[in-house]
């Protein structure tokens, strides 16, 4: 009776080396079998890898639609600053009982007309120059290679340099051929470019005419706590764009006037047409823009009188530093004042991002952004030191 149990215990211990090995008693291994749980995929992983797929498409998905957008967008940024630069006078008139509509529409006509208007002066000098030096071109070469001769002992002729000049005439056909060949995409250019004018002008016109409902629209989806802040933002864009726009027309206006009558008393042609050449260049082109602005009637100048080149020069030179040191401290005291340095950091970094629109955007985003530091910055009292001006004097008796 006692032998049982222990024949029950030998019995058992296959049973349970055969369990824990999960085969039946008696079974076989097969090679077809399926493998251990801990070499299966993880459930998670198909998942995981879909969802990596869809999040690679969604972004090139938003990666091309950035790219196909960002010229729409470019165009929507201009319409805005022009839009904000137009409100101020639009507003003055909307005060004074004027349709905001027609008050919009009287304010974009002006700006129209000028900007046709420098175009065609511009056109007209540009034809007269280079009518002017192609005339004199043989007179100016004539004594170019004169003074050459006379200088470094030489015997050229105007003969030798135009033989010269058609014996290597199969590089200026292949230019011309070129160009040929470039008018077509030139031409897309140029209508690409309009269109784009025409849609920035409609937009502006919309943002303008109906700013008070835009801003409306906006205040209405934030809280009330955060609309405040939103108007506050929207004014200060306002005053310093629109600032920066007339104390820029101000500053264009006086130098138009000044370099105008100047080139008259010197008997330059078209003087007050190179006036108005001069004072938007030099206005609107930050700390260079009066020596690029100069460019021209330079060249009007040498194809008359060289020596009325040297005084233009002159006058340049000094109206420059007028205009930094007391003309625009005075103008732009009420608008808006970018330090000359920043003002042509911005407009690198703008042109750089953005080409020419970057450029002309550069000036007023930087007012707009010195104005939101200003306001939230916080600024400390500085203590009267003599170290700050650096004033000899005063430095040495410190010490």
């Amino acid at each position: 009776m006692a032998a049982h149990p222990a024949a029950s215990e030998q019995n058992d211990e296959p049973v349970e080396s055969a369990a824990s090995d999960g085969t039946h008693p008696g079974s076989t291994a097969r090679s077809g079998d399926a493998p251990p749980p801990e070499s299966r995929m993880p459930v998670w992983l198909p998942r995981a890898m879909v969802m990596a797929l869809a999040l690679l498409g969604l972004f090139e998905l938003a990666n091309w639609a950035a790219h196909e957008l960002i010229g729409i967008a470019i165009m929507m940024t201009v319409a805005f600053f022009i839009s904000l630069a137009m409100e101020p006078a639009v507003d003055g008139m909307a005060a004074r009982g004027v349709n905001r509509g027609l008050a919009t529409a009287i304010v974009f006509i002006i700006v129209f007309a000028c900007t046709i208007g420098f175009l065609v002066t511009l056109g007209i000098l540009m034809v007269e120059t280079v009518g002017n030096v192609l005339d004199e071109l043989p007179r100016l070469l004539e004594e170019l290679v004169s003074w050459v001769n006379h200088t470094f002992h030489q015997n050229f002729t105007v003969d030798q340099l135009r033989d010269r000049l058609f014996k290597d005439s199969d590089v200026i056909s292949s230019y011309a051929e070129r160009a040929a060949n470039n008018v077509w995409g030139l031409s897309n250019t140029v209508l690409g470019g309009f269109a784009r004018v025409v849609t920035i002008a409609l937009f502006s016109v919309y943002m303008t005419a109906d700013g008070p409902k835009l801003r409306r629209s906006l205040c209405s989806l934030l809280p009330p706590a955060k609309q405040g802040a939103v108007l506050h933002a929207w004014d200060l864009a306002i005053d310093k764009t629109g600032g920066y726009l007339y104390s820029r027309a101000l500053l264009a206006v006086i130098s138009a006037l000044t370099h105008g009558a100047f080139l008259w008393i010197l008997g330059i042609p078209n003087a007050f047409a190179l006036g108005i050449w001069f004072g938007v260049i030099a206005s609107f082109v930050p700390t260079i823009g009066t020596y690029i602005a100069g460019i021209l009637p330079i060249l009007v100048a040498l194809t008359i009188k060289p020596i009325d080149a040297v005084w233009i020069v002159i006058f340049v030179v000094v109206y420059q530093w007028l205009q930094d040191y007391v003309l625009q401290p005075r103008i732009t005291a009420r608008t808006v004042d970018v330090n000359p340095a920043v003002a042509l950091l911005s407009v690198i970094v703008g042109g750089a991002l953005l080409g020419a629109v970057g450029a002309l955007l550069a000036i007023p985003a930087t007012a707009t952004l010195q104005a939101f530091l200003s306001e939230y910055v916080k600024r400390y009292e500085v203590n009267e030191d003599p170290r700050i001006e650096r004033t000899g004097g005063k430095a040495r008796k410190k010490r």
